[in-house]
């Protein structure tokens, strides 16, 4: 259990650079490995696109699916303890992308829109759409509306929460659970597949 936050004090010799200075005056096109690593992934994307050898085209191709979940605001150097449940997620994603695994997988997602805006979502979306295409199989536990049409298949369990909740109250299609008048689920999804 965690009771207090983490408590981080800069070191006094390179200020928190994590880097001796004689490894910070080695620069790359005018920036060192500090300057690196606090580059979003978007701005890294950017820096190393900018250059034509075959380490750049790798760096980028390795940084690419982190953008395509929507990750591209995090920094390179950004401690993992500070992603939420949900960028941690996505940042598995975005390894299984880049790695093109294509031994048949299943991948179980909980809540992972929670807290994105729907530009970032709708990414998030696409890669689920590309882990389909490559024969892979994604299960999403969520209450979004805009996911849940999305659907190939719903599963909604309720009626409510709790003791009053975990029994099947409908399945199949969006469609399906949207005409099914037990459904809480239904009911919202109406709306969204009538509009």
């Amino acid at each position: 259990m965690q009771f207090m936050a983490d408590i981080t004090i800069p070191c006094e010799e390179c200020g928190g650079k994590r880097f001796k200075r004689d490894i910070l005056d080695i620069r790359y096109r005018g920036q060192n490995i500090n300057d690196v690593l606090n580059m979003t992934i978007d701005e890294a994307i950017d820096f190393f696109s900018q250059a034509d050898g075959p380490t750049e085209k790798k760096i980028v191709r390795r940084l690419t699916p982190l953008q395509q979940v929507g990750l591209g605001y995090l920094k390179l150097g950004q401690s993992s303890s500070t992603l939420s449940g949900g960028e941690n997620q996505r940042v598995k994603l975005a390894y299984y992308l880049g790695m093109e695994v294509h031994d048949p997988t299943m991948f179980i997602f909980d809540e992972p829109t929670t807290g994105l805006h729907f530009h970032d979502i709708r990414l998030l979306m696409d890669s689920f759409d590309r882990l389909i295409a490559l024969g892979h199989t994604v299960i999403i536990i969520e209450h979004n509306m805009d996911i849940i049409k999305c659907a190939d298949h719903v599963i909604d369990i309720g009626p409510e929460g709790g003791d009053a909740g975990g029994r099947i109250v409908a399945t199949g299609t969006p469609e399906e659970i949207a005409a099914c008048s037990q459904s809480h689920t239904g009911r919202y999804l109406r709306e969204k597949l009538d509009a």
